[in-house]
């Protein structure tokens, strides 16, 4: 079963879950917006069975430190560098990548970084093509171009019951099937002082990441990593658009659209974590010293 643990790095207590015999391979599961590594609880103990899981919480989040934005810069380069740093202190030399919502930015940046660390990667509703941006990214955008003037209207919706709980429901028809702990918890994370300012700040540097889209997928077309795409197809912020897009630079990615939301874990963990150990187990070497 996982174990609850927190490590200081540059400064930052860094809170983490970890499930699995050390020996075996790592497995690095980077979480989304507004969530924390308790998004993967669910699966670790699969995980676990064959992979050495470790699951961070991003500072700002969950039960790491959250310094005050004039205190920590909160940008997605930051956040990598954080967790770059995290992995080192763990000794960690290669590792597969999970990555969901904001873990796509994080991870990706880690593997830009160091390519040669990363032995495979699942994407879990991650968008890395503009084409998987929704209509609700309309007017995000226009809050990038004009922060001042839809700073308070994004506060607000950071905060809003219905609008935590519409992401993880999204367009889901089996709205009976999400236990709404998942966005009541939530929801009093973003209500902490200075939670507003945290993730305005992050929300604002996400521009970066549109802009970051291209040289990502060149690092697909380069290095070929291994990739699943593990997609909930009635997310209401990335379309289904966006999962077939990684075939365009993974050419034997490996894609499965769910019956699921954003957090696709919330009603499809069993799935979940069924299509990750049989694509890990097919493409990463158990036997590998560097892995472990």
């Amino acid at each position: 079963m996982p174990t609850y643990q927190s490590i200081s790095v540059e400064g930052l207590d860094i809170f983490y879950r970890e499930a699995g015999d050390r020996r075996h391979p790592p497995v690095l599961l980077l979480h989304g917006f507004p969530s924390s590594s308790r998004m993967y609880e669910k699966i670790l103990p699969a995980l676990a069975t064959r992979y050495h899981a470790i699951a961070p919480d991003y500072p700002g989040f969950g039960h790491s430190s959250a310094p005050a934005p004039n205190e920590f810069a909160y940008t997605f380069d930051h956040l990598a560098a954080v967790m770059d740093a995290f992995v080192q202190r763990l000794g960690i030399e290669r590792y597969a990548l999970f990555v969901q919502d904001y873990g796509g930015p994080v991870g990706f940046r880690l593997a830009l970084r160091h390519p040669e660390r990363v032995t495979a990667i699942v994407v879990q509703n991650a968008v890395s093509h503009e084409v998987g941006l929704g209509p609700l990214w309309e007017t995000r955008k226009q809050y990038w171009a004009n922060r001042d003037a839809y700073a308070e209207k994004l506060r607000a919706n950071l905060i809003a019951p219905e609008a935590a709980r519409q992401r993880h429901v999204g367009l889901d028809p089996h709205p009976e099937a999400y236990d709404p702990d998942a966005w009541t918890d939530e929801s009093a994370f973003l209500a902490r002082p200075g939670q507003d300012r945290i993730q305005e700040d992050l929300f604002y540097d996400y521009r970066t990441n549109v802009a970051a889209y291209p040289a990502w997928q060149a690092y697909l077309r380069t290095h070929q990593p291994p990739l699943l795409v593990v997609w909930g197809k009635y997310d209401p912020s990335f379309t289904v658009d966006g999962a077939w897009a990684y075939r365009n630079d993974a050419v034997h990615a490996e894609i499965h659209l769910l019956e699921a939301g954003h957090f696709a874990m919330d009603t499809k963990s069993d799935e979940v974590a069924a299509l990750t150990l049989a694509f890990l187990d097919k493409h990463v070497r158990r036997d590998d010293p560097r892995q472990v």
